[in-house]
């Protein structure tokens, strides 16, 4: 089975950052949430935030939000072209997207490109809260095994060094960059 992180590996940008802003666009009362987000961003960035508290925050522009479901499928029909080239091009149905955007908010796009499984953070798509960890880092490996204990992955992409614990499971293992596609570099700063 081959597994991928969603942002920045199959889809150009962030989805979860594009989102707010799609929702500040086209939702004129979320934009009261804009300074918050803001504040706890820099404390995020400072690191007297954590990011969980941050990116509750960041989700907490639901509240303002009349239907959300309605909301997030307009936003994929805007976004779906953000898709990758070389995804559309290997995809398979058996893929697994493991990531820390919303579940709510991937979901829709998921079922679109025909991906089975898909697994990322618990939000509450009323409140904004999460229900659980965040799907990062290490968190993602417990994922995996929590639904796949016996299963092994032949192939992992992400765009980022941070997914090393999935990256390690993996038979192999591909960095993503833009439509590039290189091998993994093990560093030790990565492995933790």
């Amino acid at each position: 089975m081959n597994v991928f992180d969603f942002d920045g590996t199959i889809y150009h940008g962030d989805s979860s950052k594009d989102f707010f802003f799609y929702c500040l666009k086209h939702y004129p009362k979320t934009r009261g949430k804009i300074f918050p987000v803001i504040w706890y961003g820099a404390g995020f960035g400072l690191r007297i935030v954590k990011k969980k508290t941050f990116k509750q925050k960041l989700f907490s522009i639901v509240t303002k939000i009349p239907d959300i479901d309605k909301a997030v499928l307009d936003f994929w029909q805007e976004n779906k072209k953000k898709i990758k080239k070389w995804y559309m091009e290997m995809k398979e149905p058996t893929d697994i997207i493991i990531s820390a955007s919303p579940e709510f908010l991937l979901a829709p796009i998921c079922a679109e490109l025909g991906v089975e499984c898909m697994m990322a953070t618990k939000v509450d798509k009323t409140t904004g809260l999460f229900d659980g960890e965040n799907c990062h880092g290490k968190q993602k490996v417990t994922r995996f095994y929590e639904r796949y204990p016996d299963a092994e992955i032949d192939s992992f992409y992400s765009d980022m060094y941070c997914d090393t614990p999935l990256a390690l499971i993996a038979k192999q293992a591909f960095i993503v960059k833009g439509e590039r596609l290189s091998p993994w570099k093990f560093k030790k700063k990565n492995i933790k």
